[in-house]
């Protein structure tokens, strides 16, 4: 395959010759056909050009999922940029130091977001160009580039490994990792799932995965954009607004983390929906809960789950609808163009057969780095492998089960959470002496934050203004749920915190106290 056949800048270009008038994007009721997808997107990567933009230079954003974000996505991808869609969920602090990383030559806003991007851009010491993000913003008028870290590439040429997005992902460290992306990354991942998950031009796929998340780009929409599909795209997750969406829109295909399938289960308008064009939907996140799978499948809607990450693109393990019933909790079986294996977390011994161990990925999809972080890189990358830093069972009949993390971050509603950001928060505040935090079970979002304090000595505080200065710092869903208070941090004879000690702890506190809780309300009763 000759270098450049891989790029996604020729997606909407060979879409806007087949089929130019079907309907590639409805932005909250607005229609953009594929012609006029391929225009814009043309029309801006040559105004980037134009304006000196060089292959390799990042354009970072803040935005909601919007048309106008897709039509910067195809021009980063035909001019040879790269795309670093940060989360507007984040606090000024925590964006600040994502574009510290990042080093864009260019942040381009969207109008809601405006006084979220001053106050982040008033912590940086270097200057960013800012500029509105849509068709009467940047579109209009590309601004000069901002000053670069590195001398610009004198290409001209999108090459397959050329990065097309950098996506942050929670680390084991405070520090995030910006994990780079290439244009081959994105084609392989998006070529696995057509094998598994075929979306045609007659689909209409509901996308309400924000688009900061690799699974906003390469779970559903980029595969439907190739394949001259149409989506329809979601700003926030409101469950009686996709209810509703699902039924008008003759929604056929979706993705979403258990906490949204939940929540759409949980919404009285669930039981007269007219679900009957949904006929299939993607679980991405966190293992469906067996009762939970058996209501969508009353419903008639199949449902394929996986597991993935982004260093990986992320596909990597799949369960399709048809055996979801005979192995709940499974992760399934590798994607086509994938391949795994798994090694013992001791000796890094790779285990053949049934076996337990960290679950190891190669293949194309496999990310090509953290961007200028070489020890995390190296840490993660090793061998031509990645470690997943994920524990996996692998059965007689070679399924997979993820049994733990190795690592301390927890999914929190599908998003990750390091413990030692939300750490490095807490010990800032004067009465804290110590702090762990952990990941603990939850029914609603998976996984949520249990913090464990010690406090200074004479220092007096309480759970709720730990809270509130938590906030401050940090995104809500990084908020831990419980803080308790601890004479001493459990650690092992290394200083490591012992954070399965905390976890289980907490798991029998809020067992307790759900079981007080019931005893009172049945008191009440009597």
């Amino acid at each position: 395959m000759p270098d450049g056949a891989c790029t996604l800048g020729r997606w909407t270009s060979d879409r806007a010759r087949t089929t130019p008038d079907a309907i590639a994007i409805d932005d909250r009721g607005v229609a953009i056909t594929y012609r006029e997808l391929d225009e814009r997107a043309g029309r801006l990567a040559a105004a980037f050009r134009t304006a000196g933009y060089a292959i390799g230079d990042r354009v970072a954003t803040i935005t909601g999922n919007s048309a106008d974000h897709v039509v910067l996505f195809f021009a980063c991808a035909k001019a040879g940029l790269v795309l670093v869609p940060l989360s507007w969920r984040l606090s000024p602090r925590e964006l600040s130091e994502q574009l510290e990383i990042a080093d864009p030559v260019l942040l381009l806003v969207e109008d809601e977001f405006q006084t979220l991007s001053r106050a982040t851009l008033g912590r940086l010491a270097q200057r960013i160009p800012v500029a509105a993000l849509g068709a009467h913003g940047v579109e209009r008028r590309v601004p000069h580039p901002g000053a670069r870290g590195e001398t610009p590439s004198t290409r001209t040429d999108v090459r397959d490994d050329d990065t097309l997005l950098i996506v942050f992902t929670s680390g084991t460290t405070s520090r995030p990792k910006g994990a780079m992306l290439t244009h081959a990354n994105c084609f392989w991942t998006n070529l696995s799932l057509s094998k598994t998950i075929a979306i045609a031009e007659h689909d209409v796929v509901l996308a309400v995965m924000p688009q900061f998340h690799v699974g906003g780009w390469n779970i559903q929409p980029l595969l439907a954009w190739w394949s001259g599909a149409t989506v329809v795209l979601e700003r926030t997750f409101d469950p009686g607004r996709v209810l509703r969406l699902v039924a008008e829109r003759g929604i056929t295909t979706m993705m979403g983390v258990p906490a949204n399938y939940l929540f759409l289960a949980q919404h009285p308008d669930f039981a007269h929906t007219d679900l009957s064009r949904l006929g299939h939907a993607v679980v991405g996140g966190a293992p469906m809960p067996p009762a939970l799978l058996r209501t969508w499948h009353a419903r008639g809607v199949a449902l394929t789950q996986g597991y993935g990450l982004t260093e990986a693109s992320p596909n990597v393990l799949c369960l399709p609808d048809r055996e979801a019933r005979e192995r709940v909790g499974s992760a399934g079986l590798p994607y086509a163009h994938v391949d795994v294996e798994v090694a013992d977390p001791a000796t890094g011994e790779l285990l053949e057969g049934a076996a337990e161990g960290e679950l190891l990925v190669s293949g194309p999809g496999v990310f090509a780095g953290y961007f200028r972080d070489p020890d995390a890189t190296a840490a993660a990358l090793r061998d031509g492998r990645l470690h997943t830093g994920d524990l996996v069972r692998r059965d007689a009949d070679g399924y997979f089960t993820i049994v733990d993390r190795l690592t301390d971050v927890y999914i929190s509603g599908g998003e990750g959470v390091s413990p030692a950001e939300v750490e490095s928060v807490l010990i800032a505040h004067p009465a804290v002496a110590d702090v762990a935090v952990v990941g603990v079970p939850d029914d609603r979002w998976g996984e949520v934050g249990s913090a464990w304090v010690v406090l200074r000595p004479g220092a007096i505080t309480d759970a709720a203004e730990l809270a509130e200065f938590a906030r401050g710092s940090l995104a809500g869903y990084k908020v831990p749920r419980d803080i308790r208070f601890i004479d001493e941090i459990p650690r092992s004879t290394a200083a490591k915190t012992l954070r399965r000690v905390l976890a289980e702890r907490a798991a029998r506190l809020r067992e307790a106290e759900s079981t007080t809780a019931a005893a009172t309300a049945e008191g009440v009763g009597a």
